[in-house]
């Protein structure tokens, strides 16, 4: 079946990329709105998700294969750019970042961090400036005209937004790192000179977003450090916070990740307890989709280091298997052997090691 699928796709993303013309239908789509949080009640929490030809998406990921690997020749994607970046994910952003704090820190240095969050970035993209990046970076003008026309009405994806803010860090000086629309700042800041270059920093990417017609959502721009001084974004000054929530990870100005063990034991475990069955083959699944991926998101950077902080979290699992009819009987630890389950402490080590390894 695929082979008498791919000759006459093939003959037709040929003559669509030769001539840069798109079929009108690969570009009409089905949009569904997905909510992300806040008041479900108000329209602008929900995401716009556009579901598309299916011919459509597999030329664009042809496309964008060749280009990225274009670009991964030519080491045009630099070391601070991480998501749909190959071997570098959520954990690897934020253990590289915080590696470079706590080096700052181990050495006794005062340090700042700043957050910087860019507005619908990936609706609001220039196609025009993204087409001149791609043409400055050497593609030929097939498939960047091809790109502006699939584009024509839509937003960018993942991918594209990556080549778009390949020269973000451009003249930058302090350590910055880059996830999708998410950017990070931070170096040491023990003598004055030090604060007035961090300050530099937002000042050029303030620039960089002006040129390239973007702009960033000040309200969730923020600042975790020194709580006497603050920084500029733009005419506007960047809120201080004693804690922030950076790619799902919540943690201090202490660099304390109980806050992160806390909000990860507070999670959805009541969608399990409103379910009336409570048999294994039910109660088990769900636990392990809906429940235990929040105890283990990112678990490598923010593994509990006190032993009250484990408990909190062992606390979770063990509470959902007493949800678990015909085993209340027993103790804690045969439960869990009974089910065929490790303690969250073992899956930790188990999990340090693979991420060590890899």
């Amino acid at each position: 079946m695929v082979d008498e699928v791919a000759e006459p796709l093939s003959i037709i993303f040929e003559k669509s990329w030769q001539p840069s013309e798109v079929p009108t239908d690969w570009k009409r789509g089905n949009i569904t709105p997905i909510f992300k949080k806040g008041k479900k009640e108000d329209p602008g929490n929900y995401r716009p998700v556009s579901l598309t030809s299916m011919p459509g998406k597999i030329m664009e990921e042809i496309l964008l294969e060749t280009m990225l690997r274009h670009m991964g020749n030519k080491e045009m994607i630099g070391d601070s750019q991480h998501d749909f970046t190959k071997g570098k994910l959520c954990l690897i952003n934020l253990v590289a970042f915080y590696d470079w704090v706590t080096v700052l820190v181990d050495k006794g240095r005062a340090t700042d961090v700043i957050y910087l969050d860019l507005c619908k970035a990936f609706d609001t993209v220039p196609h025009d400036i993204l087409v001149s990046k791609f043409e400055r970076h050497g593609f030929d003008g097939w498939t960047p005209q091809w790109i502006r026309n699939w584009l024509d009405g839509i937003g960018i994806g993942p991918a594209l937004f990556n080549i778009f803010v390949g020269d973000m860090d451009s003249g930058i000086k302090c350590t910055l790192s880059k996830f999708a629309n998410d950017t990070k700042l931070c170096g040491g800041v023990d003598t004055l000179e030090g604060r007035d270059a961090i300050q530099r920093d937002p000042d050029r990417l303030e620039r960089w977003a002006r040129a390239n017609r973007l702009k960033f959502k000040k309200a969730k721009c923020k600042g975790r450090g020194n709580p006497k001084y603050s920084y500029r974004l733009g005419g506007e000054w960047i809120e201080s916070s004693p804690t922030k929530k950076g790619l799902g990870v919540l943690g201090d100005k202490k660099l304390n990740m109980s806050w992160q063990c806390a909000l990860a034991a507070n999670c959805i475990l009541g969608c399990i307890k409103s379910v009336t069955s409570r048999l294994r083959e039910v109660i088990l699944p769900l636990y392990s989709a809906l429940v235990r991926p929040h105890l283990e998101y990112c678990v490598q950077l923010w593994g509990p280091q006190y032993r009250r902080d484990m408990e909190l979290l062992e606390r979770v699992q063990r509470r959902a298997m007493k949800l678990i009819r015909g085993l209340e009987h027993l103790s804690c630890e045969d439960r869990l052997r009974e089910l065929g389950l490790f303690s969250l402490e073992k899956r930790r080590l188990q999990g340090d090691l693979i991420a060590a390894f890899q």
